[in-house]
């Protein structure tokens, strides 16, 4: 796998509270948008998040965003 899953072609806008979250890479996880442990054995690897205070949050949900784990809208080109 080299190429990461599309989970979804919109962003998951969470509220989110102060914390570290994992955000999956692969979009292999049932647990989208955050990493289960599914991109095992591949070259992907989860990115950390720190969220410093509660917030909306929306993660990439298409997994080719240029901003990590935010959403840029390049959703909007797939």
């Amino acid at each position: 796998m080299n190429k990461p899953k599309i989970a979804q072609k919109f962003p998951y806008v969470l509220n989110t509270k102060p914390g570290s979250y994992h955000w999956c890479s692969c979009g292999e996880s049932k647990n989208q948008p955050f990493c289960d442990g599914s991109h095992k054995g591949s070259t992907f690897s989860p990115v950390k998040v720190d969220i410093v205070e509660e917030s909306k949050v929306a993660f990439c949900g298409c997994k080719h965003s240029s901003k990590g784990a935010f959403c840029d809208g390049s959703h909007a080109k797939l």
